[in-house]
Formats: C-alpha cells, sequence, structure tokens
C-alpha cells in the first residue's frame, strides 16, 4: 500500500502552477527615464545632423561626434573599468561598433543632406520591424501573421516616400535607401549589443563600441581638422553637442534600458521619435516633410504598430483543481 497526499484545499495542484505564466517584472523608474532620455536625445540628434551638415561631411562629422563621445564617456567609464572583453567577447563589440558607431552615423549624416530630419527618422523608424524579423530568424521566435502585414504595411510607407521625394530628385531616393541602410545596421547592432550587457555596464558597452567605431573612422581626420578650422563656432558647438548628448548619453541610456528591457519591447519606444524629431525640428530649423513624406511617415508607424499586434487567445478554460477530501487517498500497488 502507498499513501498519496493531495494539494491543500482550495490550492492548485503542482502541474497547473506550472503552466500559470509568471507575471511580468515591472520596469523600474530609472528604466523609464532611461527610455524617455533616449527618445528626445536621438530626436535632437536627427535635427543637429540636418543643422551642422553645411560645415561638415559625413565621415568627419561622425569622427567628431564619437570623438567628444569617448572623451566624455571615458572620464566616467575608465576609473570603474577592472575587467576587459577577452577573446571571442569582443566579436559583438567590433561588430556593433562597426556597424552602428560607424557605420550608421556615417550613412544618416549623408542621408540628411539630402533628406529632412522628419523624414529621415520615419525611415529609420522601420529599425522596429526589422529587430522583429531578425529575432524570428537567429532566436527562433518565428513569423507571427501581424508581423508579416504590419511588415508590409511599413514598407509600403517606405515606398511612398521614395516616390515622393523621386518627384522632386533622384538624389533623395538616395537618401531614402541611405536612411534603410542605417535602419538595417542599428537593428542587427541592438541584437548583438544584447549579450554583451550581461557582463559589462551600459556605459561600458557603450564606450567600447564608440572606441570601435572611432578608430574606423580615423581616414577622415584630416578631413575633420580642415573643416573644424572652416567652420562657424556655431556648428562646431553642434558637433560638440551631438557627441556629448545623442552619443555619449543617449547610447549608454539605451544600453541601460536594453539591460533591463527586451530588444522588441525596447525598440518599440523609437516609434516615438519621428514625432518628437518633427516637432524639434520645426521649432528650430523651422523645417516640416512633405505632403508625401508625412504620410508616408504615419504608414510605416502605423505598420510598425500592427507588428505589436497579438494574436487573439483561444478561450480554452482549465478545469479548476477540485477539493480533495478530508480523508487520504489510498491506492493499491
Amino acid at each position: 500500500m502507498t499513501t498519496t497526499t493531495p494539494a491543500e484545499p482550495g490550492q492548485p495542484s503542482e502541474d497547473l502552477q506550472r503552466t500559470i505564466p509568471a507575471p511580468a517584472a515591472p520596469i523600474s523608474k530609472a528604466g523609464i527615464a532611461a527610455v524617455v532620455v533616449t527618445v528626445v536625445l536621438w530626436a535632437s540628434a536627427f535635427v543637429g545632423i540636418r543643422a551642422v551638415g553645411p560645415s561638415f561631411s559625413p565621415g568627419s562629422l561622425t569622427l567628431g561626434r564619437l570623438a567628444v563621445a569617448a572623451v566624455v564617456l571615458g572620464i566616467v567609464v575608465l576609473p570603474s573599468l577592472k575587467v576587459w572583453p577577452k577573446g571571442r567577447e569582443w566579436l559583438p563589440i567590433v561588430a556593433y561598433g562597426v556597424m552602428w558607431f560607424g557605420g550608421y552615423n556615417v550613412a544618416l549624416n549623408a542621408a540628411e543632406h539630402m533628406l529632412d530630419a522628419g523624414t529621415s527618422a520615419m525611415l529609420i523608424n522601420v529599425s522596429p520591424i526589422l529587430i522583429a524579423i531578425l529575432a524570428g530568424v537567429v532566436l527562433k521566435e518565428g513569423f507571427p501573421r501581424w508581423l508579416l502585414i504590419g511588415s508590409a504595411v511599413a514598407f509600403g510607407g517606405v515606398a511612398m516616400i521614395a516616390l515622393g521625394s523621386g518627384q522632386r530628385s533622384t538624389a533623395d531616393v538616395a537618401g531614402v535607401l541611405l536612411c534603410l541602410l542605417a535602419a538595417v545596421l542599428a537593428s542587427v547592432s541592438a541584437i548583438l549589443q544584447k549579450p554583451v550587457l550581461r557582463k559589462f555596464t551600459a556605459g561600458q558597452a557603450t564606450w567600447f563600441g564608440i572606441m570601435v567605431g572611432t578608430v574606423c573612422c580615423l581616414p577622415w581626420t584630416g578631413q575633420l581638422i580642415s573643416e573644424i578650422q572652416a567652420a562657424p563656432p556655431a556648428a562646431t558647438a553642434g558637433l560638440v553637442y551631438l557627441g556629448v548628448f545623442p552619443t555619449a548619453i543617449a547610447f549608454t541610456t539605451w544600453a541601460y534600458a536594453l539591460s533591463l528591457i527586451s530588444a522588441g519591447k525596447l525598440a518599440a519606444t523609437t516609434y516615438l521619435v519621428p514625432g518628437t524629431t518633427i516637432l524639434i525640428s520645426w521649432a528650430v530649423l523651422q523645417e516640416v516633410p512633405t505632403i508625401w513624406g508625412l504620410l508616408g511617415g504615419l504608414i510605416c508607424l502605423v505598420g510598425v504598430g500592427l507588428t505589436r499586434r497579438s494574436p487573439k487567445r483561444r478561450n480554452s478554460k482549465q478545469p479548476s483543481p477540485k477539493r480533495p477530501s478530508s480523508k487520504a487517498e489510498n491506492t493499491a500497488n
């Protein structure tokens, strides 16, 4: 004879408890603040790049911005840096350093010589869709129906922006393509940066990437020196602003938020960047996207929003745990 003791009256069985998902941990106030700072400063970067663009070429602007960020963030990071990456740990750091801090910035700077700040921000905002697609391939998360529908809608918006731009100048089409290239580089980098944050702090992971990007941009050193000598003080001040705030600070707050939030959910917060950029651009540069750019950008946002929809769950009622009798059940061998 073996005796089994049932669960306490009113308590679900162990098997049922296993099927109940744990509630998601709430995002801390510091995490929310980091997201807000990132959105506002990245939005200001689109306007800042547009403002200093006449004085600096894409490559030299990237080098100057990264050099300022490397010095400012290095002052904060180096005193507490005790462990450096080793061996294969450098691979993702070098990858997102080259693609995000180097390639992304050069492509975006070049694009904003052809497109206004608001349109550029809306095109870059395709990045969350790309992150979701990469997660489906790399992380084996699959491709939900709403992901495919939203992606089709968003890229329809991109086509509308390209069509409207092409009616004015073929150079604008090149700007659209450069923005899409920047979005791809940022999306891949966001996924590569996530595991690095398991060992290194947000500031350290950001500084490593900035240093890699700076090394990649060193060929533009001579051009940067000559352009700084010819640039008005306001343009040089704008370059310093881009290095300190949208780069050193905003990329660090992004990394901090990424250490707390999943990449997909954090990427969704960048939906707020285009609207914020348009407001800042309107106030500072008095420029508003064309009607094609505005409508296409709105369609992009709608498409990205559709990708965040969850499929309806089927109403499957789980049987409530039976209330056991007060006596233990005896089962024969």
